[in-house]
């Protein structure tokens, strides 16, 4: 039997093409054929294990007492068995299956298998220590335990193997290696080239590409309401195990790539059917625990998008960004009828939204004029001490170390809730026969604005000025001898980053009721603040839309999920960011230039090979 072309990590090389497949190995020295078989079974032995009992008591949350109906982290455990199954399936070329994985059906394999390990051991583990012993397993607790690692010593037996790149001869002539380096320049931009390209394969219709799309958002909504309706400390954990897993498995496989050219095709289908599945969030919830959650996400990732145009589009390391947030929440509680306001305005939302925006914007302007001239560290000091600056301002503000406006530490209370139209986001609806509730009211708005603000950066980075900004991240001196005005495009790019967190602090201040200035330090231990909105772009994917949107949202959900860890807590928090930057430094959904920067030594042979084929 030989080895299809994704049935391995990158396409066969003349070498390995004549070798057996018995014979080849993967990490462990197993062959091939049978780690691929023990891989399989073992994923189909997981499923049938998540259908028996775990343990004999419900002391464990979850409920894993019961024959016949997995429950708690035994779904999770069904998950993550199902794709290794599917995969190992695919890597045989079953008829059918092959479209599973257009990629690497051995690499998703060992990813599915791995992440199921993960889950399936660590529910083992907690089970034995919240209990007392392995002695309150009962069989399908040991049965897991023996199929996932069965799974995943198989899949560790899968070939792993990289094209060696092609050595220069040192008895060529200088001809020869001039020759030899001008194909290796033309090998990396073909590299770069068919990175751009979307995913060979072939084309499906038109509907049946909508109907993919309209899938991956129900998957996402599925996912998004599963993770943050998690009920219980474990649960969570190994949700985030799987989904973590699950989606580099799928990412592997080749199916992520093969969504993301769908979507690319059909750019404003894609956003209408983000913003459908967003907005029936707040209606699988029965009560505003979570939607609360969910509002918050979305301020944090709106500010997270206006940051990305600073850093993520033009390159300017901004520390201080949150002030903007704080200028935009100040200037609309001033100004929409709180009791504590000196100012005793009372301004409609829409009037008061647009003060705050074009208040933090004017920031912007006053701030990055005699600024933007620095580069790199400077610029980022500078920007550090103007968040600071902002905050002991708003601080000595109280009437006692300077005027009477934003009452110093106290801040500004008893900021009203928004009525529209009649609308009182305060009281409860009914909305297409459910209840909806103060925080889903306001998380309907801030998505509005949310879908402002993404189709101002898509429109502003697909624009001249996008274009100009790109020039100067990659490299300012080259720009400004092509004629751009940097100062000038950096300006732009900083008034409106401000602008568009101050649109999003405009509705913080809202919601939150109260505007303090400890809401705006630079590390403060909620989010959002500069540190973690910076956190957010970088790690969701700089000059990307849905990078810094899904980065936000992890940033957010995760603290709020890992308050059970206590003083271990930011810990725990910065050994997975450590972790995430080592192995996928680009960010979790990147651009896919940037990708090719930081594996342009690994990634460009595979796609170089792929291309050719």
């Amino acid at each position: 039997m030989t080895t299809q072309t994704t049935a391995s990590e990158t396409p066969e090389t003349p070498e390995t093409a004549s070798a057996p497949e018995a014979a080849r190995t993967g990490l462990i020295g197993l062959p091939t054929a049978f780690g691929r078989a023990l891989a399989t079974g073992g994923g189909a032995l997981t499923i049938v294990s998540t259908f028996l009992a775990w343990t004999w008591t419900a002391a464990f949350p979850g409920d894993l007492t019961v024959y016949g109906y997995p429950g708690g982290l035994q779904v999770l455990v069904l998950i993550g068995g199902v794709l290794t199954t599917l995969f190992g399936l695919a890597s045989y070329g079953v008829k059918g299956l092959g479209r599973l994985a257009p990629g690497s059906a051995d690499s998703a394999v060992k990813t599915a298998a791995l992440g199921t390990f993960a889950t399936a051991w660590y529910t083992v583990i907690a089970i034995s220590a919240k209990l007392g012993g392995v002695v309150n397993l009962e069989p399908g607790g040991y049965l897991v335990a023996v199929a996932t690692l069965a799974a995943l010593v198989g899949a560790l037996a899968l070939p792993f193997e990289r094209p060696a790149p092609d050595p220069i001869d040192p008895d060529d002539s200088s001809w020869e290696k001039f020759r030899h380096a001008r194909r290796q320049d033309w090998s990396t931009f073909k590299a770069a080239f068919a990175a751009e390209a979307p995913a060979p394969g072939r084309k499906l219709p038109a509907y049946a590409e909508i109907l993919v799309i309209v899938a991956a958002m129900a998957l996402g909504l599925l996912v998004f309401t599963y993770g943050i309706g998690t009920e219980y400390d474990e649960l969570f954990i190994g949700f985030l195990i799987t989904a973590g897993f699950g989606f580099g498995a799928l990412a592997k496989a080749g199916l992520v790539a093969r969504v993301s050219a769908i979507t690319a095709r059909h750019r404003n289908i894609t956003m209408t059917g983000a913003f459908l599945a967003a907005a029936a969030f707040p209606f699988t919830q029965s009560d505003d625990q979570y939607a609360t959650i969910g509002v918050y996400i979305l301020i944090f990732a709106t500010v997270a998008l206006g940051l990305n145009i600073v850093v993520g589009l033009a390159g300017l390391l901004d520390l201080g960004y949150v002030a903007f947030l704080g200028v935009g929440a100040y200037t609309a509680a001033l100004v929409s009828g709180s009791t504590s306001s000196p100012l005793h305005v009372n301004m409609p939302f829409w009037a008061s939204a647009l003060c705050g925006a074009a208040v933090a914007m004017v920031f912007g302007v006053l701030i990055g004029a005699p600024t933007l001239r620095l580069r790199g560290d400077y610029l980022a000091i500078v920007t550090l001490g103007f968040g600071e600056i902002f905050r002991i301002t708003v601080l000595n503000m109280d009437g006692t170390s300077g005027p009477d406006v934003t009452n110093g530490s106290n801040g500004i209370s008893s900021i009203p809730n928004l009525n529209i139209l009649g609308f009182d986001f305060g009281q409860e609806h009914q909305l297409f026969g459910a209840t909806v509730g103060r925080f889903a009211n306001y998380f309907l708005l801030m998505l509005l604005i949310t879908l402002i603000v993404v189709v101002v950066f898509r429109r502003s980075s697909d624009s001249r000025i996008g274009r100009a900004w790109i020039a100067i991240r990659e490299d300012e001196t080259a720009a400004l001898a092509m004629g751009i005005n940097g100062f000038r495009v950096k300006l732009i790019a900083f008034a409106l980053g401000a602008c568009m967190a101050g649109l999003a602090g405009s509705v913080q201040a809202h919601v939150t009721y109260t505007v303090t200035p400890e809401q705006y330090q630079f590390a403060h231990v909620v989010p959002p603040n500069s540190a973690f909105l910076l956190a957010a772009v970088v790690l969701g994917g700089m000059g990307t839309i849905s990078g810094p949107l899904v980065g936000a949202s992890l940033l957010y959900l995760i603290p709020a999920k890992l308050q059970f860890l206590g003083d271990y807590q930011l810990f725990a928090f910065g050994v997975a960011l450590v972790l995430l930057m080592r192995f996928r430094p680009e960010g979790l959904i990147p651009n896919r230039r940037r990708q090719l920067e930081f594996h342009e030594e690994t990634e460009a042979p595979a796609v170089l090979s792929k291309a050719g084929a």
